[in-house]
């Protein structure tokens, strides 16, 4: 069986272990692997299909980012219109005879899971791998990414604290994860943050501006705020950035500056400053659990495409790894339970999340 593997969407940290295990667990099956590079970009005739060998993935384990290149602008299923679902898979099904593909195995986030949901309906083979830093997956109770992100977030507000201390300014922190806020809680319930405001819970500036207050009566004159990307206060929504081009959709970004904004406006007279972490979140050597993690993925990804089952989504439940059918993933995302126990330890050690 001829398998070609590619990860689509955004760069994690892991995703190379993955591809390093798969690699070494296909062969160890007489699966023969190429890959796509940048995400389907190969596939779509775009750019080469590579075969990969064990050779080829020694010493990447350690490695940030993907050594197959990955792209968030690849849909085979664009543009959304009648019948184009039909043809992509049409041709993708031809793309993959004429390059003598059996299946695919696609390591991705909630995007490229749909994707590989569609291509199932339509008879393509497929496994799925899921990757997202933003732990927004459904399915599944860890994704790759997720953890080395968090310990970059955890490593900022580490390095804020002392510089907010030294000049007595409320610090804020803007983090990645779109809609979910597992990095923005996590990473603050780690780093010591005194405010976190995330997706899931509408924030109210002045219960925000009420806690700096209520640090500086005890003569704490300095404050770290940690604002996930899709946090957005009460009646509002979520902060965008204009598109760079015409016909791209807007992104979100610019919620940090905006709760800084509205202290100051509240009459806060400390002085406010902003860090937007970025792409930083996404770089970087992967942490042992992402390691470990996408290991064991890529190499039950093998397992199931010896045995012929395709149309799953490999998974962690509790400490097994297991796999459960592509569109159940798709049709649960995975959001922060704002009742739940995450979000009452953080209330519990006296952090303000807005509301």
């Amino acid at each position: 069986m001829r398998v070609c593997l590619l990860t689509g969407g955004g760069d994690a940290p892991g995703l190379n272990a993955a591809v390093r295990a798969f690699v070494h667990a296909a062969a160890k099956r007489s699966l023969v692997v190429c890959a796509s590079r940048f995400g389907f970009e190969g596939l779509l005739g775009r750019e080469p299909v590579v075969t990969l060998g064990i050779d080829d993935v020694r010493g990447i384990l350690h490695k940030g980012g993907s050594i197959l290149g990955c792209s968030t602008q690849s849909n085979p299923f664009a543009p959304e219109r009648p019948g184009a679902h039909a043809e992509a898979a049409d041709a993708l099904r031809a793309r993959m005879r004429e390059l003598a593909i059996d299946a695919l195995v696609l390591a991705g986030g909630d995007g490229t899971m749909a994707i590989a949901a569609r291509l199932a309906e339509r008879d393509v083979r497929c496994v799925g791998i899921p990757k997202t830093i933003d732990g927004d997956l459904g399915g599944t109770d860890a994704t790759i990414g997720l953890d080395t992100a968090v310990q970059t977030a955890m490593r900022a507000i580490d390095a804020l604290h002392s510089t907010a201390e030294a000049h007595q300014r409320v610090m804020i922190l803007e983090v990645m994860g779109r809609y979910a806020g597992w990095i923005a809680l996590r990473a603050g319930i780690a780093g010591g943050a005194d405010a976190v405001l995330i997706p899931e819970i509408p924030y109210s500036i002045e219960r925000v501006a009420a806690k700096i207050r209520e640090r500086e009566s005890l003569g704490l004159r300095f404050s770290i705020v940690v604002v996930g990307e899709g946090a957005k206060p009460f009646g509002g929504g979520t902060s965008e950035v204009e598109p760079e081009h015409p016909g791209q959709l807007a992104r979100l970004g610019g919620a940090g500056q905006r709760v800084a904004e509205a202290l100051l406006a509240h009459g806060l007279e400390h002085e406010v400053r902003v860090t937007v972490l970025g792409h930083l979140q996404r770089g970087g050597t992967p942490s042992a659990s992402d390691r470990q993690l996408a290991t064991r993925f890529g190499a039950h990804a093998a397992e199931l495409c010896a045995e012929g089952r395709f149309g799953r989504m490999v998974c962690l439940r509790g400490d097994h790894v297991d796999s459960l059918p592509i569109e159940q993933a798709c049709h649960t995302g995975a959001r922060v339970v704002p009742t739940g126990e995450l979000v009452r330890s953080a209330r519990a050690i006296g952090i303000e999340l807005g509301a």
